[in-house]
């Protein structure tokens, strides 16, 4: 069994989708970031990396890459996913949260998580994601930022064996 941690952060700013795993959600700012932004599926794609010892996502995907400008996430994540496998690992279990003061994503929850496990290829049950606010404190707080943090479980792929897959 493999454990990892992940962490990101994004300015938001006019002009960009706000995307919040793999969904966009409805806002008047987003992440600017080199690829989508998506902060909540960085956030996976570092805890993934991490628990294998793979280094993180600048590594995998130079920020300075145009080969990665304006990048889906969801495609980011799933060749991480590809490289734990490669190592002999599988995704057991994501928790995540996201720090958020506006707009609410209560409402997206559950398609948030439903993205994510079919990302991973999990059952939805597997992939936890909370939302909270910052409570007007720091960038998140102001409204100038959203964070996201995760932690995930891998665990070795037993021969001729997949839990989810």
């Amino acid at each position: 069994m493999k454990i990892g941690q992940g962490w990101d952060r994004h300015r938001l700013v006019q002009g960009r989708p706000l995307m919040i795993g793999g969904i966009e959600i409805p806002f008047h700012k987003g992440e600017d970031g080199h690829s989508d932004g998506d902060v909540l599926l960085h956030a996976v794609a570092d805890a993934l990396l991490g628990s294998c010892a793979l280094g993180d996502i600048g590594t995998h995907f130079p920020p300075g890459d145009p080969a990665f400008k304006d990048a889906d996430s969801k495609e980011l994540l799933r060749s991480v996913a590809e490289k734990l496998l490669t190592r002999g690992y599988q995704v057991l279990q994501v928790d995540a949260t996201v720090i958020l003061e506006e707009p609410k994503l209560g409402p997206h929850i559950s398609a948030v998580r439903r993205c994510i496990a079919e990302i991973l290829s999990l059952p939805v049950e597997a992939v936890s994601v909370k939302a909270k606010t910052a409570e007007g404190l720091g960038p998140a707080g102001t409204g100038d930022a959203v964070e996201a943090y995760a932690v995930v479980t891998a665990g070795e792929i037993e021969e001729d064996q997949s839990l989810y897959l």
